[in-house]
C-alpha cells in the first residue's frame, strides 16, 4: 500500500510538510509506504481547457514543463493521496489550485482515481482553512474518491514556522487521520 502526500506550500519544512509527516508517523507504524511530493514553491501553470487530456490516451497533461505531470503519475500510482495546502487570503496555493485544475481533468476523464483514499491537511494563522479544506475534499469528491475522517477537520492554528509542533490537538487529529487511513486501506485492498 503506497500514500502519496503532496505540499502544496512553498515551504518544503513548514507547517504543512509537519502536518504531512505527522499522519505518514500513524502510517509508517503501520507498514505503510509513504512519499512526500514537493510541489509548492514551483513554477507551474494553471489549466488552458486544451482538452488534451481527453482526447489523448496518454495520461498526462498537455504542458509538459512543469512538476504536475510527475504528480499526476505519483497520484495514480498510489491507494491515497494527501493534498495539503497552507490558507492564503482563505484559499489554495495557486500551485495546488494548479494541481486540482489540471489533475482533477487527467483523472476524471479517465476516472483514475476512482475508489482511492482522499485526505486534505490544512495550516491556518486564524480562519479561512475550512474553504481550503473543502476546495481539496471537492476534488476528491468529484474524482469519486474515499474521504476519511478523524476527529475534527484537518487542520492547524498555526502561522508561524513550527506552530504545528506546538499544537497537540492539531497533531492528535493528523495521528488519528493516519490510522482512519490505514484502516481503510486494509479495508479496500
Amino acid at each position: 500500500m503506497k500514500v502519496i502526500g503532496i505540499n502544496g506550500s512553498p515551504n518544503s519544512n513548514g507547517n504543512t510538510s509537519s502536518m504531512i509527516k505527522a499522519v505518514f508517523s500513524s502510517l509508517d507504524a503501520k507498514d505503510v509506504d509513504c512519499e512526500l511530493f514537493q510541489l509548492g514553491g514551483s513554477a507551474v501553470s494553471g489549466c488552458i481547457n486544451c482538452g488534451f487530456c481527453k482526447s489523448s490516451a496518454e495520461i498526462k497533461c498537455a504542458i509538459d514543463d512543469d512538476k504536475i505531470n510527475a504528480c499526476i503519475e505519483k497520484m495514480v500510482e498510489a491507494d491515497a493521496v494527501i493534498i495539503g495546502s497552507p490558507t492564503y487570503f482563505s484559499a489554495l496555493t495557486t500551485e495546488t489550485k494548479a494541481l486540482i485544475d489540471r489533475a482533477g481533468r487527467v483523472c476524471r476523464s479517465k476516472g483514475l482515481l476512482k475508489r482511492k483514499i482522499g485526505a486534505a491537511v490544512v495550516p491556518a494563522r486564524r480562519a479561512g482553512s475550512m474553504n481550503v479544506f473543502q476546495a481539496i475534499n471537492n476534488f476528491f469528491l468529484i474524482q469519486e474518491m474515499i474521504i476519511p475522517g478523524s476527529t475534527y477537520w484537518n487542520v492547524s492554528l498555526s502561522a508561524a514556522p513550527g506552530d504545528f509542533e506546538a499544537d497537540t490537538e492539531g497533531n492528535k487529529i493528523m495521528s488519528d487521520l493516519g490510522d482512519n487511513i490505514a484502516w481503510l486501506l486494509n479495508k479496500i485492498s
